[in-house]
């Protein structure tokens, strides 16, 4: 049996607490669902993987619970008794057995790069073409809270010196109510703070049309995806209409949807989440072709655990289309840390940890003190 031989796959489901509750257009949360994947392999290598969805299955369809159903039931089978080298040839294995479940093959797909990576004693990065940064500045988003509450966080992150951008949630309340309220977060923060809004898919074309040119006026510096994932010629029309970027987010989530939206100029700037697209190599593929077009990319978050995170940070410091900063900001919203080391934030920036794999371990006795009964 070689070494690289995955004998044992486990699935196990967390509850972290958040510290403060975060606001989408659709649904709030207090606390963040979580799955981790371990892959150990026959020469006592463990890799370790994160599925996890923002706010639940709203955004892309798929829960933990969902997750931890399909990898036990469909994916495991196709694991067990493989190489964890042999990365893609158990994604097409795993392809020909799921459509689509993209969150769910993020969490394995990562897990096999981090226990490949740590056989070879290298980071995840060296496994995707090496560096092309070792660091990534980080926006911070607020919730679809009132203007004073947003204000008051904003500033105090301003004080602190962690963050310099912030991005607003919109999308919870009437769009003439959200300009106002948006309108008025911006004027407070003009000069000091970059501002940016994220309408999670909520306006049709018209109210698009109506209230976007709105927001440019009161200084906002970037918008991301106004109208349903599925609408890109709109998407493509705001982007050719507004003198501010558009940013692409439900409606890029596989290669061939970054393929499209770049011959149809319908985004100026990607958002890449490793968990929508289904891992890192699709990620890394994805903002491959943004920059063949000319397109900047972002790297967004789905509120990922530092393990999550960590994958996430990998392929965008080895994207050199990533250009546009990160909103890796999960551990920092998760009460409680789930590393032994976490993660190190400073002067606005997230910076990459060294070692092998993610660079990154979990904290046993935290996992315990979160997994769900």
């Amino acid at each position: 049996m070689s070494d690289l031989q995955i004998d044992r796959v486990e699935t196990v489901l967390l509850d972290v607490p958040l510290r403060r509750a975060h606001r989408f257009a659709r649904v709030g949360m207090d606390a963040q669902p979580v799955l981790l994947v371990f892959l150990r392999t026959a020469g006592g290598i463990t890799g370790v993987g994160e599925g996890v969805v923002p706010g639940g299955p709203w955004w892309g369809g798929e829960s933990v619970e969902t997750m931890q159903v399909m990898i036990e039931r469909y994916m495991a089978p196709i694991l067990l008794g493989r190489e964890v080298d042999d990365i893609a040839g158990i994604g097409v294995d795993i392809a020909d057995v799921l459509a689509n479940n993209l969150y769910a093959k993020t969490a394995v797909e990562v897990a096999l790069h981090d226990a490949w990576a740590r056989c070879l004693g290298v980071p995840v990065h060296t496994l995707l073409g090496g560096l092309a940064r070792r660091s990534i500045p980080v926006t911070w988003a607020l919730g679809t809270e009132s203007a004073p509450v947003v204000i008051e966080e904003a500033l105090g992150k301003l004080d602190a010196g962690s963050h310099h951008t912030f991005k607003l949630k919109m999308g919870a309340q009437s769009p003439e109510a959200d300009v106002e309220r948006v309108t008025t977060i911006a004027e407070k923060l003009a000069g000091t703070a970059g501002v940016r809004v994220d309408i999670n898919a909520r306006w049709d074309r018209l109210t698009a049309l109506a209230q976007l040119p709105k927001l440019a006026d009161a200084g906002i510096e970037l918008v991301e995806q106004p109208v349903p994932g599925s609408e890109i010629e709109a998407l493509a029309e705001l982007t050719r209409t507004l003198r501010i970027p558009v940013m692409a987010d439900e409606s890029l989530r596989t290669p061939t949807d970054a393929l499209r939206l770049a011959r149809l100029r319908a985004a100026d700037v990607y958002s890449l989440k490793t968990t929508k697209s289904g891992g890192l190599r699709n990620t890394k593929a994805i903002s491959e072709i943004a920059g063949a077009a000319g397109i900047p990319c972002h790297a967004g978050t789905s509120i990922e655990t530092g393990i999550g995170t960590a994958a996430s940070l990998h392929v965008a410091c080895a994207a050199p289309a990533v250009t546009w900063g990160s909103e890796l900001f999960g551990p920092l919203l998760l009460r409680e840390e789930l590393l032994t080391t976490p993660l190190r934030y400073a002067d606005g920036e997230l910076h990459l940890p060294d070692g092998p794999g993610l660079g990154v371990e979990l904290d046993p006795d935290a996992v315990r003190a979160f997994t769900r009964s």
